[in-house]
């Protein structure tokens, strides 16, 4: 914790970083409604003021922003921490995945359904090479019920979307193997780390019974740790921003917990990396509405749709 660097704070509920190449960071800030950049120097710049819940973010191969908005979530304080809570905002109509070009501020609505399924709250997304993207749907928790999450695939232009599994208990944060043959996904409540083996793009091979959606199960930890967001390093290694325990687990392609980071926030909700080696990790921490910088052994992967490193854009 010693060589984390704040880069900003007064947050409101920070997720979904993208490191640029000019030093600065784009986040989401779900409570605010925004595309946000922090800049080098730590000014906070707001570049887009959304309807919902902006959530996940990623470059896409024109350069365009790509968000997957959960439809709005309920926060609340609790021993100091900003967190979420069960139910939806007046006004929730369901969840979409939308682009923002970041040139001229076009915004548009790409899916809002698969098929007749309506989106519910669509969380995380990661690029592939073939103009695609993965993307998590967290589902809602209300006070007494839960809409299950679900994990599918889609196409940048607006063309194509498939469910690739179902039913999932809060998918949260995705990412691809190096050689992009595994698709990862982190489960919040059950803390379960996912894969799931990809025969072509948006195709899983399905892991046998008792798998209940064709994922095999990689990594869960002990006592009640949850699972957000994640990021993939070069080697292969899983990242995944770990709430309750206030870190990042690193997990290795095996499924092996290789060790954990702290971070001081108990909603530790994502990571990416950047900087010229990519051996920066960018870290937000929700709970307390900051983002901090890291440095980090391995450097991150680079991402397809990305120019300059793990989700770095100019």
């Amino acid at each position: 914790m010693s060589e984390q660097r704040l880069l900003a704070s007064g947050l409101q509920f920070p997720e979904g970083p993208i490191a640029c190449s000019d030093g600065s960071v784009l986040i989401v800030e779900i409570e605010r409604r925004t595309v946000t950049r922090v800049h080098a120097d730590g000014r906070i710049e707001i570049v887009a003021e959304l309807e919902g819940g902006p959530n996940g973010l990623a470059l896409g191969p024109d350069g365009a922003l790509y968000i997957c908005n959960n439809g709005g979530f309920l926060f609340q304080k609790l021993s100091g921490f900003n967190r979420t809570k069960p139910g939806v905002p007046d006004g929730y109509i369901g969840g979409w995945i939308e682009r923002l070009d970041l040139a001229t501020g076009e915004r548009r609505v790409l899916y809002t359904h698969c098929d007749e399924t309506a989106l519910v709250g669509p969380n995380d997304l990661v690029f592939d090479t073939h103009g695609g993207f993965y993307f998590t749907d967290m589902g809602k928790t209300y006070p007494r019920m839960r809409i299950n999450g679900g994990l599918y695939y889609a196409m940048a232009d607006g063309s194509r979307i498939v469910e690739i599994a179902y039913p999932m208990i809060m998918p949260n944060g995705t990412g691809l193997s190096p050689d992009g043959t595994v698709l990862y996904a982190a489960e919040t409540e059950t803390g379960r780390l996912w894969a799931f083996d990809l025969e072509a793009p948006g195709v899983v091979r399905p892991a046998p019974f008792p798998s209940p959606h064709g994922g095999r199960i990689l990594c869960t930890l002990p006592g009640y740790q949850r699972f957000d967001s994640l990021a993939v390093s070069a080697n292969g290694n899983i990242c995944v921003a770990t709430l309750v325990s206030g870190c990042i687990s690193v997990v290795s392609p095996q499924g092996q917990l290789l060790r954990q980071v702290p971070t001081g926030d108990l909603f530790t909700t994502n990571i990416c990396f950047g900087g010229p080696d990519l051996k920066t990790a960018y870290i937000t921490l929700s709970g307390t509405g900051r983002l901090i910088a890291m440095p980090w052994p391995e450097p991150g992967l680079k991402l397809a749709g990305s120019e300059g490193g793990g989700r770095e854009v100019a």
